[in-house]
């Protein structure tokens, strides 16, 4: 009796087991292409800090991030549960305010260019006393940033995520859910650490000596000249991912937007599928655009309004 019952328990176990590794396959397959954004996003999001400080910033980032997963996943649970037409507005929030970072950010660069803080050696030797502020101050502000833009990105990846285990069983959703969450972090926060550390590599095989010395070199000073540049190009991905995930947010959330959205891709695969997803995506970062300016004069105008005294 006792060993027909250990049996049927390893039975349980394991076909929980191969339910949930199928289940987070799915879900991660789906969810790859809001992890890519996500990367690009917070990379973007971190770099600027001080090279000796770059990695406290990732990994305070990250444990704000498995914060922002604490909350959202038992939050999704409960109301998918019980409120599950709140989903989708509750998305939407997450996507306009997306929108509204991503325009700010731009129109911040552009019209307060000769504005923006100089962190440089030169600036911190000439005012000692301040530095130190300005630097915590700035470093506060990435992380705090960084972890308002996982939050809609956890949110939007926790969602997908549950729509794809909809009809499993509450415990396996739970198992699951909790795997990928936990799995996006590390993933996500193991890629950027490693990218904001490239120079760190790259400097470290240009002084290496012995044997091959002289293709670590080379491979060193490679390193040290594109790091700058992907650094770069994360900085504008993020950006663009603002607008592109946000805006497909949005208009999947408006029917008049998404139904004529998703005919004309349909009419465009036909013929051509990378058309049909540069079209889309093109769209999705106008549509993104628009709505993020939109919001950003409303906020403008609020401020003002609030700011005359009566």
């Amino acid at each position: 009796m006792a060993a027909s019952s250990l049996l049927a328990l390893i039975d349980d176990i394991t076909t929980l087991l191969d339910d949930v590794a199928l289940l987070t396959k799915v879900a991660a397959a789906k969810t790859t292409g809001v992890m890519g954004d996500d990367l690009a996003l917070n990379a973007e999001q971190v770099a600027g800090v001080s090279v000796d400080r770059e990695l406290p910033v990732v990994w305070a980032v990250a444990k704000g991030s498995l914060l922002n997963k604490v909350i959202l996943v038992p939050a999704a649970l409960a109301i998918s549960a019980f409120v599950p037409s709140a989903i989708t507005p509750l998305l939407m929030v997450g996507g306009l305010f997306l929108c509204y970072e991503g325009f700010e950010k731009v129109a911040h660069k552009l019209l307060h260019r000769a504005d923006a803080p100089r962190l440089t050696t030169t600036s911190r030797d000439a005012s000692a006393t301040d530095a130190p502020i300005n630097l915590v101050t700035f470093e506060n502000d990435k992380v705090k940033g960084a972890v308002r833009t996982d939050f809609v990105l956890s949110a939007e990846i926790i969602v997908i995520t549950l729509g794809t285990m909809a009809t499993a069983p509450l415990s396996r959703q739970i198992v699951a859910l909790s795997l990928v969450a936990v799995g996006a972090t590390v993933f996500v926060y193991g890629l950027v650490a490693g990218i904001v550390k490239l120079d760190d590599l790259g400097l470290a095989l240009t002084k290496r000596s012995g044997n091959g010395a002289r293709l670590q070199h080379d491979i060193g000073t490679f390193i040290l000249r594109a790091a700058p540049m992907m650094m770069k190009a994360l900085s504008v991905l993020g950006t663009v991912a603002m607008f592109t995930v946000g805006g497909s947010i949005l208009a999947h959330g408006v029917p008049p937007i998404e139904h004529p959205l998703h005919e004309l891709r349909v009419q465009l695969d036909a013929t051509n599928t990378m058309l049909s997803t540069v079209v889309g995506i093109t769209i999705e970062a106008v549509i993104g655009i628009v709505a993020g300016g939109g919001t950003l004069g409303v906020v403008m105008l609020g401020q003002r309004l609030f700011a005359r005294k009566p």
